[in-house]
């Protein structure tokens, strides 16, 4: 059985986020869960997602939102472990590393992916211009699929139940 790790942004998604419609519909659906909510930190978050690909050799697919697609990059770089593929939605453009005293990113890294992935994006992400989404799904290695006026895809922009988000999943596990 693959299972299925839901790698959160800088927060908890609220309730309805489609992150949280999709982990219901399966039982080998888990959340990666990090220590500090609301903050970044990039080395905390990469052991967490570390830790919980460490508990089972079980093959994984990964999903990430936002800021836990910077999560899954950077981890990658240490190779693909179980890691059979990867739907990475909406990530947020940093070219520098930032902070703002209560959380730091690194920039997005451009490193090739080591395992199959999927990069959705909004053509209207305040937090990445598709176009930057197009380079950095190029640079990765990951399939780039439009979701037009998305927003940010979360569940202010209307993305709840995602019928779409299962879809990509479902193609990814099929791998």
């Amino acid at each position: 059985m693959t299972r299925v790790l839901l790698v959160p942004g800088r927060n908890e998604p609220l309730p309805g986020h489609w992150q949280e419609w999709l982990r219901g519909r399966g039982p080998e659906r888990r959340w990666v869960r990090h220590a500090e909510r609301g903050r970044y930190g990039a080395e905390d978050r990469v052991a967490a997602l570390t830790a919980a690909l460490d508990e089972t050799a079980e093959p994984t697919v990964l999903v990430a939102h936002s800021a836990g697609c910077l999560t899954v990059a950077l981890w990658a770089r240490g190779g693909p472990g179980p890691v059979r593929g990867a739907l990475l939605v909406a990530p947020p453009d940093i070219d520098e590393p930032w902070t703002d005293g209560e959380s730091s990113m690194p920039a997005l890294p451009d490193d090739p992916l080591p395992f199959p992935s999927i990069l959705a994006a909004s053509r209207t992400d305040p937090m990445m211009a598709y176009e930057r989404a197009a380079h950095h799904a190029g640079r990765w290695g990951s399939e780039l699929v439009d979701l037009g006026d998305a927003g940010h895809v979360t569940t202010a922009d209307g993305y709840g139940p995602w019928p779409l988000a299962e879809e990509l999943l479902a193609q990814l596990m099929g791998r």
